[in-house]
């Protein structure tokens, strides 16, 4: 019988974790009863650093219930590394594993779905939002524009799909071959391959709590994603730059018949415009460009993108994490 992991990144969420914890016990039982997966299937709640009673909660659970584990990180390591820390304990434990959020906004009932599929022969499944009705019309906009943005840069991703999916053990084997020290989940995941199905699900408001993810966030995490993934950014540079080029040769030839015709104007007006727009073009393809040698100087230094202080677990699973820690 195939052993389940759920994989639950956690940043200060006391507020929705009694909530989650309860939803989540509900599922494992009812999905073991039934016998899609084993008895020995856990939940590993991946404490991100968070500054308030998570980690002790966290703790508590894991001695009311051998279901829940934890794992806490030394200190705040971002989203996707805390779910990656999660992912790469699991794969030396499970059969697959299901990664979502804390918040509850992810419909739990659809795991149901997503063991069918891989029980089915699917490698990864997708969670797939339906609708976002939830959303306020400027959130559903910004994240469906940002989709299809990170699409047309090249980063191929699944539309309307964040880090809810399930992914079996050869996956996730196949996603610990990838090194990169930026990580961006949604775009790597794709390209491990392997069997796909999607699951469609509808996305419920945050249960409690605060978002993780304000605007200013969101933005940072969407650059992250096109230049990670993506060099288009530096091509549409380039050909912006040949663009430019063209276009000062016509002008110059266009100066070049009014001054030999007489009819030379002064244009003092056209020449400061041009000025701060060419100017402005460089600097943007100065930052961009920088981008890029910025994630360059990150790979080279090969920093190590999650260190786990301490992992609580049965007797049996935390032998084999710490065989495999040290190898």
């Amino acid at each position: 019988m195939n052993r389940l992991f759920c994989v639950i990144p956690c940043y200060n969420e006391e507020a929705v974790l009694p909530e989650t914890s309860r939803r989540l016990q509900t599922k494992m039982e009812s999905l073991i009863k039934s016998g899609k997966i084993s008895e020995d299937s856990r939940v590993i709640f991946v404490n991100d650093g968070s500054r308030d009673n998570t980690w002790n909660m966290i703790s508590e659970l894991h001695e009311k219930n051998p279901l829940f584990q934890g794992i806490n990180l030394s200190k705040n390591m971002g989203h996707q590394n805390a779910l990656l820390a999660g992912l790469m304990t699991a794969k030396d434990l499970c059969d697959a594993a299901i990664s979502m959020d804390a918040d509850l906004q992810d419909d739990i009932d659809a795991i149901d779905e997503m063991v069918e599929k891989f029980l089915a022969g699917a490698d990864v499944v997708y969670g797939v939002r339906s609708k976002r009705t939830t959303d306020t019309f400027f959130k559903r906009f910004t994240a469906e524009s940002y989709y299809k943005l990170v699409n047309a840069l090249g980063a191929k991703t699944v539309y309307n799909h964040a880090d809810y999916r399930l992914m079996s053990r050869r996956a996730l084997l196949g996603l610990s071959e990838f090194g990169e020290v930026n990580l961006f989940l949604r775009g790597i995941v794709p390209m491990v391959g392997y069997n796909v199905d999607y699951v469609y699900y509808e996305r419920a408001e945050r249960f409690a709590g605060e978002s993780k993810y304000p605007l200013k966030k969101m933005l940072s995490f969407a650059i992250e994603g096109i230049t990670s993934l993506s060099t288009k950014p530096i091509k549409m540079i380039t050909g912006l730059g040949m663009f430019i080029f063209f276009v000062s040769i016509v002008v110059l030839i266009y100066s070049l018949i009014r001054h030999f015709t007489g009819n030379t104007i002064p244009g003092w007006t056209t020449t400061v415009l041009s000025v701060w727009a060419i100017g402005g073009l460089i600097m943007i393809s100065l930052g961009v460009i920088g981008e890029y040698i910025g994630k360059i100087y990150l790979e080279t230094k090969n920093r190590p993108r999650f260190i786990i202080e301490s992992y609580i677990a049965d007797e049996n699973d935390e032998a084999v994490f710490r065989e495999n820690e040290h190898r």
